[in-house]
């Protein structure tokens, strides 16, 4: 499963630089596919989706950091745990029940991502 911010996010920004695929990103900022990422221009996903990886996507949360869920790998490949939830301070990094994923789709996910 993806993990999720809360809002008892204090901003503190912590969470952002340890993300190994730019999955999260600071309350209105706009994200985009190809950030911290292999993916540019036209990318079709496996699922058939086809879309402009540097093109900017709207922000998921105007007033806390945020996780796109569709880039977050919980970290595998790249970590033992969700680096995220490592350094929150608040511990307001936590599992996402909306997007729960098998290890074999993280760990699919991060390959796509990273072209591993």
């Amino acid at each position: 499963m993806a993990i999720r911010i809360t809002d008892a996010c204090i901003n503190c920004g912590a969470c952002e630089p340890e993300c190994p695929n730019s999955a999260i990103y600071e309350g209105a900022i706009d994200w985009r596919w190809q950030d911290k990422t292999k993916l540019s221009g036209k990318t079709i996903f496996p699922d058939g989706t086809e879309v402009d990886a540097s093109a900017y996507n709207e922000a998921i949360a105007d007033d806390i950091y945020y996780i796109v869920s569709g880039k977050c790998t919980e970290c595998k490949g790249f970590h033992e745990e969700p680096q995220c939830k490592a350094v929150c301070p608040v511990d307001c990094c936590v599992d996402d029940p909306d997007h729960r994923e098998s290890e074999e789709v993280l760990f699919s996910r991060q390959r796509f991502l990273h072209h591993v």
